[in-house]
This record gives structure tokens, C-alpha cells and sequence, in this order.
């Protein structure tokens, strides 16, 4: 039998549930789309001229849509960004790099066989002559899992070569989710680790399936400007040389020293495996580094509360891209993000207007159009870290990254498979909708961790972002799933990723009807949606309850 207060809740949230949705303009969302992508905005590279023009045009689309300034408090009024501080590094000309095999030299050509990133260890300068190899098998140290593939090695003025995602992507079974890549699997774990276990350096091994991309992707995001968080001691966390290496030149390295890469990495999916050293083998590099900080910004619309203003619900894009870089086989420099992410910040511009031309929440909303996504989720980062709204009293985060700008779908999804009510929420609120959830379908790309609101998440705020679907309306899963084949395939991070006459937009618009509807109930309620009891950022979460009482 319901409880009172139980059926208090679910009348309200039925009674909000039959609020019809907003319509989305489908050519605006086009538009908007179409300006962000162009050449004129050069990828919108963070600290670039584009990043000036980007803050404009968001500025002057959100003071039309009807919101005010959430960012920094200045005098005493709050301004348009929130100012981000970023360390920013670039290799100064075409690096020195080289492999020793059996004493003889090869060298190593940046973007083709190796993608090396500017360091982000305080270094002004490479020079690195004949460091050893060691194979560290997937690179993990996870206590809780009684997993070392250290097992003691001093790895001190030595490189150490890893395997990308973690033990279990091979065979779907193990102490590491299956086929669901943990944080043990991300390249950004892979450099933090090797950095506390002493490495000089660290080279990933590429390979297509377990990184999710393929080498293009790879090459366009690590031979690029450089950027991270200013941080204290940045060694800490940060190996000198952070590179990739194709899977081809491994096999070699390993065959030249009598090894056999698929034999090796079999061992390693194993509690047993012990590092091994490459016999009479060594790289060296040689460059010079510019390193700079320099402040780049988070742009910041809001609606405040009506009834609790203190209480945030939060939408969030990114706004960056990776500006101008290597030229594809076109010679095409300007790497545009159009799906990548011209989408979702179109998408908060028209959620900020629809919320502005409704009745006032009882909540705050904020539109976060997050900077340096692309340089491993800065933006995002910087503000959870330095929040502008009490993460405690933050309801809830939707992310939106790399919407789908063809026509409408009978599905959605999110990035990873965590469990929470907000989840529980969208479900509900698809319905009305004629769509249905569909879990991650590529757990082992470890989505969950390269979208803005992990940011929130590891610091226990609820934060999903949320997928298009592929079930087409018009093709079905045939259709839907070609198309993202495609994408990925031939448009993510690379200059082709362009605005296209012919995207309808149409999906978009009820993708648009749907988080509107979850993140307006959760902004008229006073509920606080949590993660599941055997969530890892449940213990987050809980640690602050006091604070929304």
C-alpha cells in the first residue's frame, strides 16, 4: 500500500509528465549547426581566435533565447563564462624520434608509425637517449582486484609500452567488468599510472577494436596542441613522453626481441603476468617544448529558481573542437565538429530558450557549454572542481555530446551502463515519446569516461550523457547502425566531420523533447535522484546527504 507521501510524489510527477513538451525547431537547430561548424570558426580550438568568436555567438544566442549570465561573479554580478586556466603545451617543430633495434636505428616519423603528445610534466624540453623498453602488459595496479602488472619493476629512466582497455576486452570475463571497459582501460589511466610507478615514459599499443578508433583518430588527438589543468605537481600524474604506437611496429619491437606480441598479451590477461624487458631495445626523442598557461573559459547561461534557487539542475555540451590541425588526404586543415560537438551546443541554446519561455522552475537551471573536452574533459573538470553551484545541491547533470542530426528514433541511450534515477527518469519519460531505452551497445569503449559528465559523476552528482538512438524510424537498425559505423569510421576527428544540407534534424527535436521533459520535472520537484547501492559514486554521494536537508 502507497504511502501518503509516495502517492503525493507520483501524482505530482504524473500530473508533470502530461505537461506537454516544447516544440524544437528543427531548421534553427540546423542553423545554429551550420555557424558553428564553419570554416569561419576554425574547429574552435580552445585559446584560439575562434574561441573569442565561439563565446560570442553562444553569448549573443543565449541573451536571445531569454537567459542571464551564470558564470563568474564580477562586482558583485555574474558574467557570461567562467575563466578556466589551462597549461598548454606544443612541440616546437617536427620531433626527433627513434627507434634502436639489435643496435641498429629506426626512425619514427610523428603521425605514422608513432603519435607522441607534448608532455604536460612541466617539461620545456625532450631529450631522451636509448631508454629500455619494458612490457607492462595492460599497465594496471588495482589492489581491489589483487591485480599488479608491476610486481616491483623499477621502470626509472625507462619506457614502459602498455596495452590499451583492460584484461577482460579479449574474452569478456574476468575481474574487470567483461566486456565493460573500468577505468583501468582508458589511455588516461594508462600515463597516471605509469607516472606514479616511476616511467619515463609510456607507449600505448593502438589496435582498432579495443581503443574503439581507429589510427586517424589517434594521430589527429595526440599530435596536436596539448593542454591540461594547471596543476601543483604535474609529474605526478604525467610521464615525460605520452606516445601511441601502431600495433605493426609492436609486433616488430617484440619479434627483434625474440617476443610474441599475441602470446604476450594472452599473459597478460592474467593475475600471473610479470613485466618484460625488450631485449637490446631503446627509444630515444629529441625536442623542444612551448609551454604557456592560458586561460580559456566555460560559457554559462541560467535560469534561477523560483523556490529554491540554491538547487541546480545542469545541462551541459561542450563547445571545443580540435581546431586546426594535420591535413587530411584533401588537404582539409579545419577539423570542424559539426556532430562532434556543434550538436549539443545547438541543443542547449534551444533547451535554454525553451525553458526561458516556460513558466519559472522551482529550481535553477544552468546551461554549462563546457571548453577542452577534446583535451580530456578540462572544462568540466575545472568546474566540478571549482563549481560555480554547490555540486551538493546539484540535482542532477544531462550531457549532451554527438547528438544525431538525422531523422527521429524508436530508441536512446547513455554513455556506459551505470545505474541511477536518472536514469529511471528518461525511461519513464520516453514513453510518451515512442522510445525505448537501449544500454550502451560498446560497454568496452568505455564511453561513460570520455564524456563531461564523468566529471560530475566521480564526485557523486547524478550525471548521465545522453546518446541518440539507431533504431531509425526510417531504416530501423540497419540504417542506424551504418550510419554510425560511418561516423566513426570516417568523420570522427577528422576534418570531415561538416555540416550536411540534408540532415533533417527531425531526431534531434524529440531527442530535445525528451531531456527537456526529465530535466524540467526534476527542476519542479524537490526529489534527488542517486546513483544504485552498488555504484562506485553512491559513497560520493552520500557524503554530502546532510548538505540537502
Amino acid at each position: 500500500m502507497l504511502s501518503t507521501l509516495a502517492l503525493a510524489v507520483s501524482s505530482a510527477l504524473m500530473a508533470a509528465a502530461t505537461v506537454p513538451a516544447p516544440t524544437f525547431d528543427p531548421h534553427r537547430l540546423s542553423d545554429e549547426v551550420k555557424t558553428l561548424s564553419s570554416d569561419a570558426f576554425e574547429g574552435r580550438g580552445p585559446a584560439t581566435p575562434a574561441e573569442t568568436k565561439t563565446i560570442d555567438y553562444m553569448v549573443a544566442q543565449m541573451k536571445a533565447a531569454g537567459l542571464q549570465p551564470g558564470g563568474d561573479l564580477k562586482d558583485g554580478k555574474r558574467s557570461w563564462t567562467q575563466a578556466v586556466p589551462l597549461l598548454r603545451t606544443e612541440i616546437i617543430g617536427t620531433p626527433s624520434l627513434a627507434l634502436t633495434l639489435d643496435g641498429k636505428q629506426q626512425t619514427l616519423t610523428q603521425g605514422n608509425e608513432i603519435a607522441v603528445r607534448a608532455p604536460m610534466d612541466g617539461s620545456t624540453s625532450v631529450a631522451i637517449a636509448n631508454a629500455p623498453l619494458v612490457f607492462v602488459g595492460y599497465g594496471v595496479e588495482a589492489p581491489e582486484r589483487h591485480w599488479d602488472d608491476f610486481k616491483g619493476v623499477d621502470l626509472r629512466g625507462k619506457i614502459a609500452v602498455v596495452l590499451i582497455n583492460d584484461p577482460d576486452f579479449e574474452t569478456g570475463v574476468g575481474d574487470f567488468g567483461g566486456k565493460a571497459m573500468t577505468y583501468y582501460g582508458r589511455w588516461t589511466y594508462k600515463y597516471e599510472e605509469a607516472a606514479r610507478q616511476g616511467a619515463l615514459g609510456v607507449l600505448i599499443v593502438h589496435e582498432t577494436a579495443p581503443a574503439s578508433y581507429g589510427w586517424a583518430t589517434v594521430k589527429n588527438s595526440n599530435t596536436n596542441t596539448m593542454f591540461d589543468i594547471v596543476r601543483d605537481q604535474p609529474a605526478a600524474v604525467h610521464p615525460q613522453l605520452e606516445a601511441w604506437i601502431r600495433r605493426d611496429l609492436a609486433v616488430s619491437m617484440f619479434k627483434h626481441a625474440g617476443l610474441d606480441f599475441e602470446a604476450l598479451k594472452k599473459q597478460a590477461q592474467t593475475r600471473d603476468f610479470k613485466p618484460v624487458t625488450l631485449k637490446n631495445e631503446s627509444l630515444s626523442a629529441s625536442f623542444k617544448v612551448d609551454k604557456s598557461v592560458i586561460t580559456s573559459h566555460n560559457i554559462v547561461g541560467r535560469i534561477e529558481g523560483s523556490k529554491r534557487p540554491d538547487e541546480t539542475v545542469i545541462y551541459s555540451a561542450h563547445w571545443d573542437h580540435l581546431g586546426i590541425g594535420q591535413p587530411d588526404a584533401k588537404g582539409d586543415r579545419i577539423y570542424n565538429g559539426a556532430v562532434d560537438n556543434a550538436t549539443g551546443t545547438a541543443a542547449l541554446i534551444e533547451l535554454g530558450r525553451a525553458f526561458a519561455h516556460a513558466p519559472r522552475p522551482e529550481r535553477s537551471v544552468v546551461f554549462l557549454n563546457v571548453t577542452a573536452e577534446e583535451k580530456g574533459l578540462l572544462g568540466s573538470e575545472y568546474y566540478a572542481a571549482n563549481p560555480l553551484y554547490p555540486l551538493a545541491k546539484t540535482a542532477g547533470v544531462l550531457n549532451m555530446d554527438a547528438l544525431d542530426p538525422h531523422g527521429p528514433a524508436r530508441n536512446f541511450t547513455i554513455s556506459g551502463s551505470a545505474k541511477l534515477g536518472l536514469l529511471d527518469d528518461l525511461i519513464a519519460d520516453a514513453k510518451q515519446f515512442g522510445m525505448a531505452y537501449t544500454p550502451d551497445s560498446n560497454p568496452e569503449a568505455g564511453y561513460f569516461f570520455r564524456s563531461d559528465h564523468f566529471s560530475f559523476a566521480k564526485r557523486g552528482v547524478p550525471a548521465i550523457s545522453f546518446g541518440s538512438g539507431n533504431d531509425w524510424v526510417d531504416g530501423g537498425l540497419a540504417a542506424g547502425k551504418a550510419a554510425e559505423k560511418e561516423y566513426t569510421a570516417k568523420h570522427y576527428h577528422q576534418p570531415s566531420d561538416e555540416w550536411q544540407a540534408s540532415w533533417p534534424f527531425t531526431g534531434m527535436v524529440r531527442d530535445l523533447q525528451l531531456l527537456y521533459t526529465v530535466g524540467s520535472q526534476l527542476a519542479n520537484s524537490d526529489q534527488w535522484p542517486d546513483w544504485s547501492k552498488d555504484s562506485e559514486f553512491r559513497a560520493a554521494r552520500d557524503a554530502t546527504a546532510a548538505e540537502r536537508k
